[in-house]
C-alpha cells in the first residue's frame, strides 16, 4: 500500500505556516494552499508507484549461532521500477536479539540486480529460536512515497554454546606443544602408574627418590610414572534460577558451558572421558562418556539442550545420582552460584558425600555486581546501606568458599574473562601432577 514519506510530512509541515499567510494577507487566494497540499500528496503517490513492486524477497539465515557472538542474517530483495532507499526489518525470537527485532538498510548490487545487505543480531540465551517475520519498505525515485510488504519466514536458529577459545591460538598451541595428541603413546611424566626407574637428577622431587632401589644400588634413583589417560570427567551443572542471571549480558550458565567445554575439548584430545550433567529441581541431563574429539559435536549439542529453569536447584537429589552412576573414581567439576545461606548449607552436604570417593572441583563466577557495590564510595545514605549489605553478602560469600576448601574441595571463583582459562589451568595441574584415579 502506497503512504507518504517523513519527507512529504516535512514538506507539508512547511508549507503550512506560508498558506496561512496567504490567507491573511490575500484572502482570494486561500484555494491555493489546499490544492497545493493535494498535488504534494498525488506527487507522493505517483513516486511510491515509480518505486515499484517486490519481485522476490530472500532471507538467508546460519543454522547455528553462537551465544553472545554477533551473527548476520542477508536479506536480499528483487524490486521492480526505480526504487529509491531500501530497508528491512526482521522479527525474531526474543532470545536471538534484545527487543526480539532486527533492521537495517539494504543497497543495490550491479552484479546481482538485487537490493542486499546483512542485519545484525546477537543472541542472549541457548535454545532454538526463530526469525518470524520480514518487513521491506522502499521509497520512490523522489523520496515522497513509500511502499512496504511483508513476508513470513518461520526460519528456525540454534543457538549453540560459544565454542570459540576452543579456536584460539593459546588452545591450539597447548594442543600442538603439550604431550596431550591424539597419538596412543606410553607418556613419562607425572601420574600414578609406575613406569620405570631414573637415576635422580637436582631439582627433581625428593619424594620420587626410591630409597630401596637406591640402597641396593648405593646410588639415587627416582621414580618415573605413566602420565594418567582415560581419566573420567564429569561437568556438572546447576540449571537452576541463580544461574539464569546474566554477567554482562550473558546468562552465568552459557558463561559456564563456554569454559566447560573448552576444558572438555582438552580432555577429549588428551585421552579423557567426559560427561555432560545438568540438574535443577531434578536431573535435567546425563550424557554417556565421550571418549574421543569425534563425540565432542554431540556434547556440544547437548549442552545446547540445557535449559534455564526458574527454580530452586536440588543439589541433595542431583549429586546423589551423579554418585550412584559413577563406578570409579571421577573428577567432577561443578558449576553452580549459591545466593542464601540455607541452599548454600544443603549445598555443602551434599558435595561433602561426593567429596569422599571423588575428586570435586567447585567453579563458580565472582558477583562484579556485589564488589561494585561494596566498593564503591557512598554519598547517601542508601548507597551507603547498599554498600553494607552487599559487604555482607561478599563475607558471607567468603565464608562459603572457605568451608569448600576445608571440605577438600577445589573452588575456582573468578570474573567471565577469567573464568575459563583458569578452568583449563586446574583441570591440567590435577591430571599431570596429583592425578584423578
Amino acid at each position: 500500500m502506497p503512504v507518504p514519506t517523513a519527507r512529504t510530512v516535512a514538506v507539508l509541515a512547511a508549507l503550512a505556516p506560508l498558506g496561512l499567510a496567504a490567507a491573511v494577507l490575500a484572502p482570494a487566494l486561500w484555494p491555493a494552499a489546499p490544492v497545493a497540499g493535494a498535488a504534494l500528496l498525488a506527487l507522493a503517490l505517483l513516486d511510491a508507484l515509480l518505486a515499484g513492486r517486490p519481485e522476490g524477497l530472500r532471507v538467508i539465515v546460519p543454522a547455528d549461532v553462537a551465544v553472545g557472538e554477533d551473527a548476520r542474517a542477508i536479506v536480499r530483495a528483487e524490486l521492480s521500477g526505480r526504487p529509491g532507499t531500501v530497508s528491512a526489518a526482521l522479527a525474531m525470537d526474543a532470545r536471538l536479539n534484545a527487543g526480539g527485532r532486527s533492521e537495517g538498510d539494504l543497497s543495490f548490487d550491479p552484479a546481482d540486480g538485487a537490493h542486499c545487505g546483512a542485519l545484525a543480531f546477537r543472541p542472549l540465551r541457548r535454545g532454538t529460536g526463530s526469525i518470524d517475520m520480514a518487513w521491506l519498505r522502499w521509497t520512490g525515485p523522489l523520496g515522497l512515497g513509500a511502499r512496504a510488504a511483508r513476508t513470513a519466514i518461520g526460519t528456525p536458529v540454534r543457538v549453540l554454546p560459544d565454542l570459540a577459545p576452543t579456536r584460539s591460538p593459546a588452545i591450539q598451541a597447548l594442543l600442538r606443544q603439550s604431550q596431550l595428541g591424539m597419538i596412543a603413546r606410553r607418556l613419562k611424566g607425572e601420574g600414578t602408574m609406575f613406569e620405570a626407574l631414573a637415576d635422580y637428577e637436582p631439582g627433581m622431587d625428593r619424594r620420587r627418590i626410591d630409597w630401596k632401589a637406591s640402597a641396593r644400588h648405593a646410588r639415587l634413583y627416582a621414580k618415573e610414572y605413566e602420565a594418567e589417560r582415560n581419566n573420567q570427567i564429569v561437568l556438572a551443572f546447576d540449571c537452576g534460577r541463580a544461574m539464569c542471571e546474566p554477567v554482562g549480558g550473558v546468562a552465568r550458565l552459557d558463561r559456564a558451558l563456554t569454559a566447560a567445554l573448552t576444558t572438555a575439548w582438552v580432555a577429549l584430545k588428551g585421552g579423557d572421558r567426559v560427561m555432560l550433567y545438568g540438574f535443577a529441581a531434578r536431573v535435567l541431563l546425563a550424557t554417556p562418556f565421550a571418549s574421543d574429539a569425534r563425540a565432542f559435536r554431540r556434547l556440544q549439542e547437548a549442552a545446547a539442550e540445557l535449559d534455564y529453569r526458574p527454580e530452586e536447584a536440588n543439589f541433595t537429589l542431583a549429586l546423589a545420582s551423579l554418585a550412584a552412576r559413577l563406578q570409579r573414581r571421577s573428577l567432577v567439576v561443578v558449576f553452580s552460584e549459591f545466593t542464601d545461606p540455607a541452599g548454600a548449607e544443603l549445598m555443602l552436604e551434599s558435595v561433602g558425600r561426593l567429596v569422599r570417593r571423588h575428586r570435586v572441583l567447585f567453579v563458580t563466577l565472582a558477583d562484579e555486581e556485589l564488589e561494585t557495590i561494596a566498593g564503591s564510595e557512598p554519598d547517601s545514605a542508601r548507597t551507603l546501606a547498599a554498600a553494607v549489605s552487599a559487604g555482607a553478602l561478599l563475607r558471607q560469600r567468603a565464608g562459603v568458599v572457605q568451608r569448600l576448601r576445608g571440605m577438600g574441595v577445589d573452588v575456582i571463583e573468578a570474573g567471565r574473562d577469567a573464568i575459563g582459562p583458569r578452568l583449563l589451568d586446574s583441570y591440567l595441574a590435577i591430571r599431570q601432577q596429583q592425578g584423578i584415579g
